[in-house]
């Protein structure tokens, strides 16, 4: 595994650091099942007072999951590797985001998809001038998973339903404001940082060494997109979208133009459901987020949509719906109960 990531005890802190920059630091199958065993061991190991997470390079912290062996899998007909796949990650973003210890991750560069999982539901979240933040898996015929659609309905008035169906990337202001992280540090201050950190395993040192945020984009926009995003349709936000001739309503037209219609509409449903429940937690998104990706390879435009954007690169996605005939039985068949098949999280199972 030292290829990559490093796994080890430091100080008074037990220390993960993804070792891909190359691969953007993308998320293996075997990196998420490294990095549960150790915050088991370290959950009851008190010589261990704090969780620091970071990476290796100035691209990127982690742009998302390694899905190459996703896709080949799946084209061979073989939907075992990525259910077991998810699950297991959804396990172990679970348990970051109920981890009894302050989780502290540094987030230089892109940080997307797995990355938001395993960075994102932690205690502290810590940003720089280079993040950059999205959630851009309508575009490739999945949807927002690793527990970000809970991070999405929890967003500031619409920004959840902007974010989740564009793929939007948010800078370091933005996402401190859409709830993605906390606090704004430059890096030139990380290392620091971190020597502080791992020698007294004190994590209120975070805020004391953070300065105040860059402005936000996206707050300057929000009341647009709140206007834009009451919808509870995807037709209907199409057609909103298109009645609108602003500069924000055109540009986002045309970036849900070249998404998934079944992942958008999946995608605005799964985040009105989660925020008209209050009670909803992590465990509940990441339920809602399994019921797609279980049955993903056979009925969703994941294998299309990778294919367009990761193998071939033709940017030519040919989905299987058109947005504005997309039926609603699309919809909640791929959000329907799994029964036997739902996710658990008993690392046996």
């Amino acid at each position: 595994m030292s290829d990559e990531i490093n796994i080890r005890k430091e100080g008074r802190a037990g220390r993960i650091t993804l070792t891909r920059p190359k691969a953007l630091n993308a998320l293996s199958y075997d990196m998420c099942l490294a990095m549960e065993d150790a915050l088991d061991a370290w959950a009851t190991d008190d010589s261990v007072e704090l969780i620091l997470l970071d990476a290796e390079g100035d691209k990127a912290f982690c742009a998302g999951g390694d899905i190459q062996k996703l896709y080949d899998t799946g084209r061979a007909g073989d939907f075992a590797f990525g259910r077991r796949f998810w699950r297991d990650e959804y396990r172990l973003n679970a348990k970051i985001a109920e981890y009894p210890k302050p989780y502290i991750a540094f987030m230089q560069g892109f940080t997307m998809g797995g990355g938001v999982g395993i960075a994102c539901h932690g205690r502290h979240r810590i940003v720089c001038d280079s993040s950059q933040i999205a959630m851009p898996e309508c575009g490739i015929g999945l949807v927002p998973d690793v527990g970000g659609s809970l991070l999405l309905a929890k967003a500031p008035g619409r920004l959840g339903e902007y974010l989740g169906l564009t793929g939007a990337r948010m800078g370091p202001g933005d996402a401190i404001h859409a709830g993605f992280a906390d606090h704004y540090l430059p890096d030139t201050g990380w290392d620091a940082l971190k020597a502080e950190l791992i020698e007294t395993g004190d994590a209120t040192l975070i805020e004391r060494a953070a300065s105040p945020a860059p402005d936000s984009p996206l707050a300057a926009a929000q009341p647009a997109i709140d206007t834009l995003f009451t919808a509870e349709t995807l037709p209907d936000l199409l057609k909103a979208l298109e009645s609108d001739d602003t500069e924000i309503a055109q540009s986002t037209l045309k970036k849900l133009s070249r998404n998934s219609p079944l992942s958008l509409a999946c995608t605005l449903d799964i985040i009105h459901r989660l925020r008209a429940t209050p009670s909803a937690d992590i465990r509940h998104a990441l339920d809602l987020e399994y019921r797609f990706t279980h049955r993903a390879m056979e009925h969703s435009d994941i294998l299309e949509g990778i294919r367009a954007q990761i193998i071939d690169k033709d940017r030519q996605p040919n989905w299987q719906h058109d947005p504005t005939t997309l039926p609603d039985a699309a919809v909640s068949d791929m959000l329907a109960p799994l029964g036997q098949d739902a996710l658990t999280f008993d690392k046996e199972g």
